[in-house]
């Protein structure tokens, strides 16, 4: 079982190389001054095997419990305290021919009509691996549109790029014809079926009254009161007519 102090160690270390060496190996691009946004550290974070578990507050005790804390939390931004190992932000010179970056659903028209720009950071974040632009892709959307840029048609409209560590470059924009983009989906046009509906019926004049000669059925059976009424005549007939017969 580990050890109090042994997690605070582990914690430490991964904080070390995590925001203060290797950002770029988990899709993170720290600020001028080294901050990155607690939300997207987090999300980085969590993406490990083993640290997925890991809380600002498990952090916040950290600090407190430390004389030389590893990292130093500013409002909503994390950095390293010690960054003289943090890769610098520099002009690319060795760059691939193609460069990738996933987008949102919800941004794909926008990017397609008017380019890429920057959104939730200082510069769009460009990868030499697919895999790294979907992995940061998701932090956003569970299902990003990738997009496949051209660096030399890039170029030759005048857009620099820069280099973020390894594998990981940065722009101020990707104007419209150097990057390729998946078409729009087609929008689903849901086919209702239309059920023929009876004709309403006519409305009735008032204070009329309609005999259906149709449905209109002969008794099958006569009542009880009809039987003893009929059976009353027979035997007043019957009774006269003996009356009449009765020898004088």
């Amino acid at each position: 079982m580990i050890s109090f102090s042994q997690s605070h160690k582990q914690l430490s270390r991964f904080l070390e190389y995590i925001l203060g060496r290797s950002p770029h190996e988990f899709g993170l691009v720290p600020d001028q001054d080294g901050f990155v946004k607690l939300k997207e550290f987090f999300l980085a974070a969590n993406e490990e095997e083993g640290w997925r578990h890991i809380r600002q507050s498990m952090i916040n005790e950290l600090i407190n419990s430390t004389p030389t804390p590893p990292v130093e939390i500013v409002e909503n931004k994390i950095r390293a305290t010690n960054r003289d190992l943090l890769p610098k932000i520099q002009h690319a010179v060795e760059i691939p021919k193609l460069l990738y970056t996933a987008i949102t659903q919800k941004s794909h028209p926008v990017i397609l009509e008017r380019g890429i720009f920057p959104t939730q950071h200082e510069y769009v974040i460009l990868c030499a691996e697919k895999s790294m632009a979907f992995r940061i892709g998701k932090r956003r959307d569970r299902f990003p549109v990738l997009i496949t840029v051209n660096v030399l048609q890039a170029e030759e409209q005048d857009i620099f790029f820069k280099q973020a560590g390894d594998k990981i470059y940065l722009t101020e924009q990707i104007p419209v014809g150097c990057f390729i983009a998946p078409p729009l989906p087609k929008e689903k046009t849901e086919t209702k079926k239309t059920r023929n509906k009876p004709e309403p019926e006519a409305p009735k004049t008032p204070g009329s009254y309609f005999i259906d000669l149709q449905n209109k059925k002969e008794k099958p059976w006569k009542t009880v009161k009809e039987k003893a009424d009929s059976w009353k005549r027979n035997k007043k007939r019957l009774r006269k007519q003996n009356w009449k017969e009765w020898p004088e």
